[in-house]
């Protein structure tokens, strides 16, 4: 698939403005914030959040057709996973606002708890709907499979966590906990991201150029020349391509990246998204004031850096079943 720009920085920047507003919201429902002078340090790190949110909202409207009809998203939420996802990410400000209020005016118990489970549920909801967009397309497989939305849930959680652990120590909010709890949930991203990327490599194909063509139903004899190891299907192939010049199917669903780069990117993503971040937050646990914040600080610009390339790779590397008309082989 071709990598958008624009939604690869709205899944990323959303991401992890939902992890922070769901690690606030359940620091909330615990009545884990301080109170006193920690209040508005949290309300700011919820300030951050919105705005990551909102950036990354705006960002996804450049990828639509027609802008002007985007409200049209909302009307059709008992089918689509994409208008849950806007009605959801538009709820989810309910509590985020209030919240914020909240905490502001340094009242961060009583009711307000309520307030944070909202903002949890709702957060986890909308990066889950946001993550099922892809999952529910079985016309591109690397993309139907489970891994994805526990993929999305994993990294929005260890981004925004890290991003909480530096605003923390940033605002003079003790962090040393904090970051424990981002290197914690570094680890399980990690861990889900090796298991996508495992499950992706050992899927076999389940279409071939014959499968879709019909054409595998003439059986092993359509060309014998070829591999006789090879099933029926994919001894089926294109002898001419319909066009001169590649259309828009060609352009959007049947972008490629080479193993090599690949397996390149994949080594940046495992160093920029959770390997330096790890130490970088391991090292703040054991430190406190201007140490500390910059460590914080690298660990949150090395996440999110490696988040943009681990979504780039999500969708430069997912094969849309379109392509067998076009002489992809196998999918």
């Amino acid at each position: 698939m071709h990598p958008a720009y624009s939604i690869i920085f709205f899944t990323a920047a959303s991401g992890a403005g939902y992890g922070l507003m769901f690690l606030l919201g359940l620091a909330a429902a615990a009545s884990a914030v301080p109170s006193g002078s920690d209040g508005p340090a949290f309300a700011v790190a919820l300030v951050v959040a919105l705005v990551l949110v909102s950036a990354g909202l705006m960002s996804s409207a450049f990828h639509l057709g027609r802008p002007e009809r985007a409200l049209r998203a909302f009307s059709q939420w008992r089918t689509s996973w994409l208008s849950r996802e806007a009605c959801l990410a538009a709820a989810t400000y309910v509590p985020a606002v209030g919240l914020g209020a909240g905490w502001w005016m340094g009242e961060p118990d009583g009711g307000w708890r309520y307030l944070g489970l909202a903002l949890a549920a709702g957060a986890a909801a909308t990066v889950y709907s946001t993550a099922m967009i892809y999952r529910s397309l079985a016309a591109v497989p690397r993309w139907s499979t489970g891994w994805v939305p526990a993929a999305y849930l994993a990294l929005a959680g260890a981004s925004g966590a890290v991003w909480l652990a530096f605003l923390a120590s940033l605002l003079g909010s003790q962090a040393s906990g904090l970051a424990g709890v981002a290197v914690a949930l570094l680890v399980l991203a990690g861990a889900v991201k090796g298991g996508y990327w495992r499950a992706i490599g050992k899927r076999r194909a389940e279409s071939t150029i014959g499968s879709a063509t019909g054409l595998d139903r003439l059986g092993p004899g359509l060309d014998p020349g070829l591999d006789p190891g090879l099933d029926p299907g994919a001894r089926v192939h294109v002898l001419d391509p319909p066009h001169t010049e590649p259309n828009w199917l060609q352009r959007e669903m049947g972008y490629r990246v080479a193993r090599r780069h690949a397996r390149r990117l994949r080594a940046v993503t495992w160093g920029l998204a959770f390997i330096l971040p790890g130490v970088l937050c391991l090292a703040a646990c054991g430190s406190s004031g201007v140490g500390a914040s910059a460590a914080l600080g690298l660990a949150a610009a090395s996440t999110s850096a490696g988040v943009l390339v681990e979504r780039w790779l999500f969708f430069a590397e997912a094969e849309h079943k379109v392509t067998l008309y076009y002489g992809n082989r196998r999918v």
